[in-house]
């Protein structure tokens, strides 16, 4: 079932290790290839993520509004969501997208320790055929194909820069999540969060460690690919979160410029006035009367 997309990867390694000689700079290569052609969805995700935290309070409201009427409830978030253009499984999708390349990127370097055919997923035509063959899948201290957890059989020393890897996953996911709401927890305002939003929170500063357990059993290149693509995803965050500040701050700024309607200026008329005479003129008219 992953064998094309194993394969259309294995082509794309190969064309990136044409370029960059090396498994592991090949493999980063291929981690910002493929989350440029993500971005969309890494946009959609980023700013979905932001307006679900933006309109907690508004969620909020209508909880205790109809908190013994869970249908109204229901049907009142659905319009809300639809009202602020919010879909909170937008979050997810690009991880889901993302899982069937990490099983295929497993099993393609995995096949690189077959001692029949490590090359089976690979192009004819190119280099990474023959490092394949050769053995040349190393990379900053670490072979691309061995796991962390294989490593540390070998000693301490040995599998040093693989648990480094995994501990630069744990921070590198922990900082992507935050990135979105520091901003907030700044202002105060993730103190209207509901309970439900906390929650989604909290799993998102543990998440970053039960992925940190999971990378301790890939392979090396796998985790390679994982961390470079936080990186990665970082750097777009901070792109987009920077961009739609700066739209809002122009909005802002045109509409503070926008000059208010003057009130039209009376015209000079003739000021009508009363000729009533003197006090004293006014005093005798009365005694008349």
């Amino acid at each position: 079932m992953l064998d094309p997309i194993i394969q259309f990867l294995g082509l794309i390694l190969s064309y990136c290790y044409q370029l960059l000689p090396n498994v592991g700079l090949a493999i980063i290569l291929l981690t910002v290839l493929v989350n440029l052609a993500m971005f969309p969805l890494t946009l959609k995700q980023t700013r979905s993520m932001k307006a679900m935290q933006e309109i907690q309070p508004l969620v909020k409201d209508l909880q205790k509004k109809h908190k013994d009427d869970r249908q109204t409830l229901n049907e009142e978030m659905v319009a809300l969501y639809k009202e602020k253009g919010v879909n909170p499984a937008a979050g997810c999708l690009p991880m889901f997208i993302q899982m069937p390349i990490w099983f295929s990127l497993f099993r393609l370097l995995q096949s690189f320790q077959s001692d029949t055919e490590p090359t089976r997923f690979l192009p004819e035509s190119g280099n990474l055929d023959t490092a394949i063959i050769e053995g040349n899948t190393r990379f900053l201290g670490m072979d691309m194909v061995v796991s962390p957890a294989s490593a540390i059989s070998d000693g301490l020393g040995t599998a040093l820069p693989y648990l480094l890897l995994v501990v630069f996953i744990i921070v590198t996911g922990y900082y992507q999540q935050a990135q979105l709401t520091k901003r907030r927890e700044r202002d105060g305002s993730a103190a209207n969060d509901t309970a439900q939003a906390r929650q989604m929170q909290t799993f998102t500063k543990v998440l970053p460690v039960v992925f940190g357990f999971i990378s301790y059993s890939l392979l090396s290149g796998v985790d390679m690919y994982i961390a470079s693509g936080q990186v990665v995803r970082i750097g777009q965050q901070a792109f987009i979160i920077r961009l739609d500040e700066r739209h809002a701050a122009e909005k802002e700024a045109a509409g503070l410029a926008v000059p208010e309607p003057e009130e039209p200026v009376a015209e000079d008329r003739p000021v009508k006035k009363d000729y009533q005479g003197s006090k004293k003129k006014q005093q005798k008219r009365r005694r008349r009367y």
